[in-house]
Protein backbone atom coordinates (compact mmCIF):
# COMPACT_ATOMS: atom_id res chain seq x y z
CA UNK A 1 0.00 0.00 0.00
CA UNK A 2 1.70 3.65 -0.64
CA UNK A 3 2.77 6.01 2.05
CA UNK A 4 0.35 8.92 1.80
CA UNK A 5 1.66 12.23 0.10
CA UNK A 6 2.51 15.02 2.21
CA UNK A 7 -0.43 17.42 1.19
CA UNK A 8 -2.69 14.21 1.37
CA UNK A 9 -1.20 13.55 5.19
CA UNK A 10 -2.17 17.57 5.54
CA UNK A 11 1.62 18.67 5.85
CA UNK A 12 2.67 21.80 3.66
CA UNK A 13 6.36 21.63 3.49
CA UNK A 14 6.75 25.57 2.03
CA UNK A 15 4.25 26.49 4.98
CA UNK A 16 6.61 24.73 6.99
CA UNK A 17 9.70 26.19 5.92
CA UNK A 18 9.11 29.41 6.12
CA UNK A 19 7.46 28.88 9.81
CA UNK A 20 11.49 27.45 10.60
CA UNK A 21 12.62 30.64 8.90
CA UNK A 22 10.30 32.92 11.52
CA UNK A 23 11.66 31.07 14.25
CA UNK A 24 15.36 31.60 13.27
CA UNK A 25 14.91 35.26 12.59
CA UNK A 26 12.83 35.88 15.49
CA UNK A 27 15.25 33.62 17.86
CA UNK A 28 18.51 35.47 16.36
CA UNK A 29 17.57 38.29 14.23
CA UNK A 30 20.05 35.96 11.65
CA UNK A 31 20.12 38.01 8.63
CA UNK A 32 20.38 35.21 6.18
CA UNK A 33 16.52 34.53 7.49
CA UNK A 34 15.54 37.96 7.37
CA UNK A 35 16.71 38.09 3.37
CA UNK A 36 14.65 34.92 2.79
CA UNK A 37 11.16 36.12 4.22
CA UNK A 38 11.90 39.71 2.24
CA UNK A 39 12.72 37.19 -0.96
CA UNK A 40 9.62 34.73 0.12
CA UNK A 41 6.90 37.57 0.66
CA UNK A 42 8.07 40.25 -2.26
CA UNK A 43 5.23 39.26 -4.62
CA UNK A 44 3.31 40.81 -2.18
CA UNK A 45 5.31 44.36 -2.76
CA UNK A 46 4.62 43.87 -6.52
CA UNK A 47 1.15 42.99 -5.80
CA UNK A 48 0.50 46.11 -3.64
CA UNK A 49 2.28 48.79 -6.07
CA UNK A 50 -0.13 47.26 -8.95
CA UNK A 51 -3.00 48.32 -6.70
CA UNK A 52 -1.65 51.87 -5.78
CA UNK A 53 -0.61 52.48 -9.41
CA UNK A 54 -3.83 52.05 -10.87
CA UNK A 55 -4.52 55.51 -11.54
CA UNK A 56 -1.53 57.19 -10.97
CA UNK A 57 -0.05 59.47 -13.70
CA UNK A 58 2.18 57.65 -16.26
CA UNK A 59 5.60 59.61 -15.05
CA UNK A 60 4.96 57.51 -11.94
CA UNK A 61 6.73 54.42 -12.11
CA UNK A 62 5.41 51.35 -11.00
CA UNK A 63 9.45 50.30 -10.87
CA UNK A 64 9.45 53.22 -8.13
CA UNK A 65 6.41 52.17 -5.96
CA UNK A 66 7.91 48.81 -5.51
CA UNK A 67 11.24 50.32 -4.59
CA UNK A 68 9.52 51.91 -2.03
CA UNK A 69 7.11 48.83 -0.66
CA UNK A 70 10.15 47.25 0.01
CA UNK A 71 10.79 49.25 2.75
CA UNK A 72 7.54 48.38 4.08
CA UNK A 73 7.69 45.00 3.80
CA UNK A 74 11.65 45.20 5.47
CA UNK A 75 9.35 46.89 8.84
CA UNK A 76 6.77 45.06 8.54
CA UNK A 77 9.25 41.64 8.96
CA UNK A 78 10.83 43.38 11.59
CA UNK A 79 7.53 44.43 14.08
CA UNK A 80 5.55 40.93 12.93
CA UNK A 81 4.79 38.72 15.93
CA UNK A 82 4.33 35.20 14.64
CA UNK A 83 2.81 34.15 18.21
CA UNK A 84 -0.64 36.65 18.21
CA UNK A 85 -1.92 34.28 15.56
CA UNK A 86 -2.49 36.88 12.86
CA UNK A 87 -1.52 36.56 8.96
CA UNK A 88 1.37 38.18 8.22
CA UNK A 89 0.37 39.16 4.61
CA UNK A 90 -2.58 41.15 6.23
CA UNK A 91 0.30 42.83 8.44
CA UNK A 92 2.59 43.40 5.91
CA UNK A 93 0.23 45.33 3.28
CA UNK A 94 -0.94 47.57 5.33
CA UNK A 95 2.80 48.58 5.95
CA UNK A 96 3.54 48.32 2.29
CA UNK A 97 1.03 50.59 1.49
CA UNK A 98 1.46 53.14 3.56
CA UNK A 99 5.14 52.88 3.12
CA UNK A 100 4.81 53.62 -0.82
CA UNK A 101 1.86 56.72 0.06
CA UNK A 102 3.79 58.40 2.77
CA UNK A 103 6.68 58.39 -0.43
CA UNK A 104 4.59 59.72 -2.54
CA UNK A 105 3.49 62.30 -0.23
CA UNK A 106 7.00 63.30 0.94
CA UNK A 107 8.03 63.98 -3.19
CA UNK A 108 4.47 66.15 -3.23
CA UNK A 109 3.55 64.32 -6.95
CA UNK A 110 -0.11 65.99 -6.47
CA UNK A 111 0.08 69.65 -7.69
CA UNK A 112 -1.53 72.06 -5.59
CA UNK A 113 -4.14 72.63 -7.90
CA UNK A 114 -5.71 69.20 -8.06
CA UNK A 115 -5.79 68.92 -4.23
CA UNK A 116 -7.66 71.94 -4.30
CA UNK A 117 -10.08 70.24 -6.59
CA UNK A 118 -10.71 67.55 -4.72
CA UNK A 119 -10.72 69.39 -1.63
CA UNK A 120 -13.55 71.80 -2.83
CA UNK A 121 -15.85 68.15 -4.35
CA UNK A 122 -15.20 66.88 -1.28
CA UNK A 123 -17.08 70.08 0.80
CA UNK A 124 -19.82 70.17 -2.15
CA UNK A 125 -21.02 66.69 -1.63
CA UNK A 126 -21.13 67.28 2.49
CA UNK A 127 -22.65 70.44 1.91
CA UNK A 128 -25.27 69.06 -0.70
CA UNK A 129 -26.07 65.93 1.84
CA UNK A 130 -26.29 68.00 4.93
CA UNK A 131 -29.14 69.94 3.16
CA UNK A 132 -30.72 67.23 1.02
CA UNK A 133 -30.84 64.45 3.39
CA UNK A 134 -29.34 62.13 0.39
CA UNK A 135 -26.46 61.50 -1.80
CA UNK A 136 -26.32 64.39 -4.18
CA UNK A 137 -26.56 63.61 -8.33
CA UNK A 138 -23.98 64.90 -10.23
CA UNK A 139 -26.20 67.20 -12.20
CA UNK A 140 -26.28 68.96 -8.14
CA UNK A 141 -22.97 68.65 -7.44
CA UNK A 142 -22.18 70.42 -10.73
CA UNK A 143 -24.85 73.02 -9.71
CA UNK A 144 -23.23 73.78 -6.74
CA UNK A 145 -19.63 74.47 -7.79
CA UNK A 146 -20.56 76.37 -10.80
CA UNK A 147 -19.62 74.12 -14.09
CA UNK A 148 -21.45 71.70 -16.04
CA UNK A 149 -21.94 67.50 -15.56
CA UNK A 150 -18.96 67.21 -18.33
CA UNK A 151 -16.87 69.95 -16.49
CA UNK A 152 -17.28 67.90 -13.31
CA UNK A 153 -16.64 64.48 -14.71
CA UNK A 154 -13.58 65.92 -16.69
CA UNK A 155 -12.61 67.10 -12.76
CA UNK A 156 -13.09 63.73 -11.57
CA UNK A 157 -10.65 62.68 -14.14
CA UNK A 158 -8.16 64.71 -13.12
CA UNK A 159 -8.31 64.10 -9.53
CA UNK A 160 -8.61 60.38 -9.96
CA UNK A 161 -5.31 59.29 -8.73
CA UNK A 162 -5.69 61.53 -5.50
CA UNK A 163 -7.42 58.69 -3.14
CA UNK A 164 -3.69 58.02 -1.65
CA UNK A 165 -4.12 59.77 1.85
CA UNK A 166 -1.49 60.13 4.02
CA UNK A 167 -1.05 57.76 7.24
CA UNK A 168 -1.65 61.14 9.28
CA UNK A 169 -4.72 62.23 7.63
CA UNK A 170 -7.89 62.82 9.47
CA UNK A 171 -10.43 60.42 8.49
CA UNK A 172 -13.34 60.81 11.32
CA UNK A 173 -13.71 63.69 13.88
CA UNK A 174 -12.48 67.12 14.29
CA UNK A 175 -10.30 68.77 12.01
CA UNK A 176 -7.67 70.03 14.99
CA UNK A 177 -6.25 66.58 14.42
CA UNK A 178 -7.53 64.84 17.45
CA UNK A 179 -9.82 62.61 14.78
CA UNK A 180 -9.24 58.85 14.22
CA UNK A 181 -6.39 59.16 11.08
CA UNK A 182 -5.59 56.31 8.83
CA UNK A 183 -2.51 54.91 10.16
CA UNK A 184 -4.52 54.34 13.36
CA UNK A 185 -6.47 51.91 11.42
CA UNK A 186 -3.20 49.65 11.00
CA UNK A 187 -2.48 47.64 13.81
CA UNK A 188 1.12 47.74 15.10
CA UNK A 189 0.84 44.03 16.53
CA UNK A 190 -0.16 45.27 20.01
CA UNK A 191 -3.74 44.75 21.35
CA UNK A 192 -4.93 48.07 22.14
CA UNK A 193 -8.78 47.96 23.46
CA UNK A 194 -9.28 51.51 23.04
CA UNK A 195 -7.64 51.38 19.80
CA UNK A 196 -9.36 48.10 18.67
CA UNK A 197 -13.12 49.93 19.25
CA UNK A 198 -11.95 52.89 17.62
CA UNK A 199 -11.22 50.47 14.48
CA UNK A 200 -14.49 48.75 15.16
CA UNK A 201 -16.43 52.16 14.87
CA UNK A 202 -14.21 53.36 12.20
CA UNK A 203 -15.81 50.05 10.34
CA UNK A 204 -19.35 50.55 11.11
CA UNK A 205 -19.03 54.15 9.73
CA UNK A 206 -17.59 53.05 6.72
CA UNK A 207 -20.32 50.37 6.19
CA UNK A 208 -23.25 52.99 6.95
CA UNK A 209 -21.60 55.38 4.50
CA UNK A 210 -20.70 52.79 1.74
CA UNK A 211 -24.49 51.56 1.76
CA UNK A 212 -25.51 55.11 1.52
CA UNK A 213 -23.89 55.02 -2.38
CA UNK A 214 -25.42 53.95 -5.81
CA UNK A 215 -25.48 50.59 -6.36
CA UNK A 216 -22.78 51.13 -8.79
CA UNK A 217 -20.69 53.38 -6.59
CA UNK A 218 -21.15 50.36 -3.94
CA UNK A 219 -20.19 47.33 -6.73
CA UNK A 220 -16.98 49.35 -7.81
CA UNK A 221 -15.78 49.59 -4.39
CA UNK A 222 -16.71 45.83 -3.68
CA UNK A 223 -14.75 44.49 -6.63
CA UNK A 224 -11.90 47.03 -5.77
CA UNK A 225 -11.11 46.68 -2.05
CA UNK A 226 -12.66 43.07 -1.41
CA UNK A 227 -12.45 40.99 -4.90
CA UNK A 228 -9.38 42.72 -5.58
CA UNK A 229 -9.84 43.60 -9.26
CA UNK A 230 -8.06 46.05 -10.96
CA UNK A 231 -9.82 48.96 -12.53
CA UNK A 232 -9.78 48.05 -16.08
CA UNK A 233 -11.33 44.26 -15.40
CA UNK A 234 -13.89 46.29 -13.45
CA UNK A 235 -15.07 48.12 -16.49
CA UNK A 236 -14.86 44.96 -18.21
CA UNK A 237 -17.19 43.73 -16.03
CA UNK A 238 -19.28 47.03 -15.94
CA UNK A 239 -19.04 47.08 -20.10
CA UNK A 240 -17.30 50.53 -19.76
CA UNK A 241 -13.83 52.57 -20.39
CA UNK A 242 -11.46 51.64 -17.27
CA UNK A 243 -11.04 55.99 -17.11
CA UNK A 244 -14.90 56.07 -16.16
CA UNK A 245 -14.59 53.29 -13.29
CA UNK A 246 -11.63 55.45 -12.36
CA UNK A 247 -14.09 58.65 -12.07
CA UNK A 248 -16.72 56.56 -10.10
CA UNK A 249 -14.29 55.54 -8.11
CA UNK A 250 -12.66 58.74 -7.47
CA UNK A 251 -16.38 59.77 -6.52
CA UNK A 252 -17.13 57.43 -3.91
CA UNK A 253 -13.92 58.23 -2.28
CA UNK A 254 -14.82 61.51 -1.96
CA UNK A 255 -17.91 60.98 -0.79
CA UNK A 256 -16.81 58.62 1.96
CA UNK A 257 -14.56 61.39 3.01
CA UNK A 258 -17.31 63.89 3.44
CA UNK A 259 -19.33 61.60 5.32
CA UNK A 260 -16.49 60.52 7.87
CA UNK A 261 -15.75 63.68 8.29
CA UNK A 262 -19.12 65.15 9.29
CA UNK A 263 -19.59 65.26 13.14
CA UNK A 264 -21.19 62.40 15.06
CA UNK A 265 -25.16 63.31 15.38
Amino acid sequence: MPEPSAAAAGLDPERDAVADLWRDYKASAAGEARERLILHYSPLVKFVAGRVAAGLPQSIEQSDLVSYGIFGLIDAIEKYDPERGFKFETYAISRIKGAIIDELRSIDWVPRSVRAKARAIERAYGKLEHELRRSPDDAEVAAELGMTEDELSSTLGQISFVGLVALDDVVAGGDDGSGTTVGDTISDGAFDPAAAFEVDEMKRLLADAINRMSDRERLVLTLYYYEGLTLAEIGDVLGVTESRICQIHTKAILQLRSRLAEPPS
